[in-house]
Parts: C-alpha cells; sequence; structure tokens
C-alpha cells in the first residue's frame, strides 16, 4: 500500500485496482533507475570505496582511503597531489595493474576487480593507453616498431598496423624519424613516440603517469598540446596524474587527492 500526502486535506491510498494511482507511484521510480542506468552507460571509469595500504615494517601506510571516482567518456581530468599522495596507485587500480584491499573498479564498463589478473592484462592491452613520465620505449626498437609492438599484441593484421603507424607517426609529428631508435632522439621525440603508441591500438581509455616530467618547460608545452588535440580529435577518456597547475587548466575537470581521498 502506497500513501500519497499530496495536499494537507486530501490523502488518496492506492490498492491494487487503482491502476492511475498505481502508475504515478512507479513512475518516479523507473526515472531513477533509469537515470542512474543511463550515467553509468556514460561513465568510463566508476571507483567505489576504494582503498590501498602499504606496509613498511612495522608501519602501515593508507593510500587511499575509501575513495569515489566518475569519469564520463570523453573527459579529460586532471588528477592532481603532492608526491607520495597516491596519484600513480589511484592510476594503476583504474589501469587494473594492481588491485585494491577493498573497493571497486569499472572501466568502460567493465568490473575489474571481478577479473583475474590474466583477464585484467588482456583487458589493459586492448582497451586501455599508457603514457609515462619515463618514456618506456624499448631501446633495442624502431620507433614504428615501438609503435607496432602493441598492435602486434593486439593481433593487429599488419596491412592496418603499417597504415595506422604511419597515420599516427604523422600525427605527432615524427614521420621522418620511423627507423630512428630511442637513443638517438630528444626528450619530447621519445614522449612523441609513447604518446602514438599509447594510442596505436584505439583505446577507450589513456591513463598518463606525469607525461611532462622529464621534460623542460617548452617542450613539456608543446606534448601537452599534441596530447590534448589528439585525445579530444579521436573522442577518447583521458586521466592525467600531474603536479602542474598549466597542464591541469588544459582538462576539463580537476580532482585534488588529500590524506587518501578526493
Amino acid at each position: 500500500m502506497v500513501t500519497f500526502i499530496g495536499q494537507p486535506r486530501r490523502t488518496r491510498v492506492c490498492t491494487r485496482v487503482d491502476a492511475t494511482c498505481y502508475t504515478k507511484a512507479i513512475a518516479p521510480l523507473r526515472r531513477i533507475l533509469h537515470s542512474d542506468r543511463m550515467s553509468s552507460e556514460k561513465l568510463a571509469i566508476q571507483a567505489r570505496g576504494l582503498h590501498r595500504r602499504f606496509r613498511e615494517g612495522d608501519r602501515e601506510h593508507i593510500v587511499l582511503d575509501g575513495v569515489d571516482l566518475d569519469i564520463r567518456r570523453g573527459e579529460t581530468v586532471a588528477l592532481r597531489g603532492r608526491s607520495g599522495s597516491g596519484k600513480s596507485t589511484l592510476l594503476n587500480l583504474v589501469g587494473g595493474i594492481d588491485a585494491p584491499d577493498a573497493g571497486t573498479v569499472t572501466v568502460d564498463g567493465v568490473e575489474l576487480t571481478g577479473l583475474s589478473e590474466h583477464d585484467r592484462t588482456l583487458f589493459r592491452r586492448e582497451r586501455i593507453g599508457f603514457v609515462y613520465q619515463a618514456f618506456n620505449l624499448v631501446p633495442t626498437l624502431s620507433v614504428a616498431d615501438n609503435v607496432r609492438l602493441v598492435l602486434e599484441l593486439n593481433k593487429v593484421p599488419p596491412a592496418e598496423a603499417s597504415a595506422r603507424i604511419e597515420k599516427l607517426l604523422k600525427a605527432v609529428g615524427l614521420s621522418d624519424r620511423a627507423s630512428s631508435y630511442p637513443d638517438v632522439l630528444s626528450g619530447g621525440e621519445q614522449q612523441r613516440v609513447a604518446i602514438a603508441r599509447a594510442l596505436s591500438h584505439e583505446p577507450a581509455l589513456l591513463l598518463a603517469d606525469e607525461p611532462t616530467g622529464n621534460l623542460d618547460d617548452a617542450t613539456a608545452e608543446d606534448v601537452l598540446a599534441l596530447l590534448d588535440k589528439l585525445v579530444r580529435a579521436t573522442g577518447r577518456t583521458l586521466l592525467i596524474a600531474t603536479h602542474s597547475m598549466h597542464v591541469a587548466s588544459l582538462c576539463d575537470r580537476v580532482l585534488e587527492l588529500q590524506n587518501g581521498r578526493l
């Protein structure tokens, strides 16, 4: 039985045979459920109650203390916080590299915390791109082959892989360095290769951990502009950990991580 109190002097009681009253009662609930479902469908990242702790001898360090996070598809979001605040830890949880002590992480509609380590690895390989501060290029592979490596892991046909590599290297301004090796590239050029590699398999989500930390200001500006342009042009979602207010200013939103919480 549902009682409606719409006006002080008129109280109406709904019974099983009162269809009008029933419809009025259930419609708002349906709208709420539909809204929640649609909101979840539009989220690239949803995290609930994330906890992560590390032990050092007899001491326990609480890095993340009940973090909730919602990022919509196509958003660029900056994650700021002092060194040791847990930015990289949070990125590792979102990227499926690490698992939380408690809580859930859902990326592109898939709950990573419900997957085995093997399945998280496969998901990460197919659906997530990474850009690191240290570039992480394979020194014995050429620029083109560093990008190709990710495509081979994802079993992209050779002809399509070559076409993607050519297109991406042109987009990052390195068409003439395809056969060069990382040790003859500048820091900015290496990071451009890393960006091309991260986007090569067309991931739903791009995670960047201090991507300009090893670059001078002028080069960092160029790399950031390129990253922002390519992410927005392809409709990708970007979560970027940074100390820089300038980096954060390029994003749609800025989140601050302090004392283990957002």
